[in-house]
């Protein structure tokens, strides 16, 4: 009987932790999303559905979750957005694809987005979104595609970037930024026309020849 009842008892205890771990993830994850929410002005109410009274955001509209009920892809891409990142958004462990291009995000990309170990897209194209490109990207290794052309980006193009194994496609055109053009890594493949219209940025760099943050005084 008492070994049974243990049982119990065990199996009982389980899956309150079970629930409880699911509550504190569903926890982070909304709040990261809330915090981003509360960043953003939605004047057509594309946010409508992001209650943050619910602990799991998976059944907000523009939110995919995997089976475990993670957050795997925002997509508000073309939603008549305006405000600015938030670095709150380095909680989404499990994030894949976070598309928010043609809106207008103003404001820097934070660093803390270099965190997102899972993340294999990062559309940020076509806002108004200023700064530098941060070097903490370059930690994400998982990344395939990097766009952040037509912005109002500064500065130099990180060397950490080519480190990343997986990246296929990066395109900075359109923006202010200087220095030269990697060429190595996984930058060897990258058209030039993906990093044109940037005044300041010159040809592909010569290794040796150059000074990579030309033009960036």
């Amino acid at each position: 009987m008492g070994l049974k009842l243990s049982s119990s008892v065990f199996w009982a205890v389980l899956m309150w932790l079970i629930v409880a771990i699911g509550v504190v993830c569903g926890n982070s994850e909304r709040d990261a999303l809330s915090a981003l929410r509360g960043s953003l002005s939605d004047p057509d109410n594309v946010l409508e559905s992001w209650d943050p009274n619910l602990v799991n955001p998976c059944t907000w509209f523009h939110i995919t979750c995997n089976q475990d009920n993670h957050v795997t892809r925002v997509d508000l891409g073309s939603s008549n957005l305006s405000g600015h990142l938030v670095p709150d958004l380095a909680k989404l462990e499990h994030l894949q694809y976070l598309e928010l291009y043609r809106n207008n995000i103003q404001g820097g990309i934070p660093a803390e987005l270099g965190n997102l170990k899972s993340l294999i897209s990062l559309d940020l194209y076509s806002n108004n979104i200023t700064g530098t490109i941060p070097p903490e990207l370059g930690k994400l290794k998982s990344l395939v595609f990097l766009r952040l052309n037509y912005n109002q980006l500064s500065g130099r193009i990180p060397r950490e970037l080519t480190k990343i194994p997986t990246l296929k496609v990066v395109d900075v055109s359109c923006n202010n930024l200087c220095g030269t053009i990697p060429i190595s890594g996984a930058f060897e493949h990258i058209p030039l026309e993906n990093f044109e219209n940037n005044p300041r940025l010159e040809g592909p760099e010569l290794l040796g020849l150059a000074s990579y943050d030309t033009n960036c005084s």
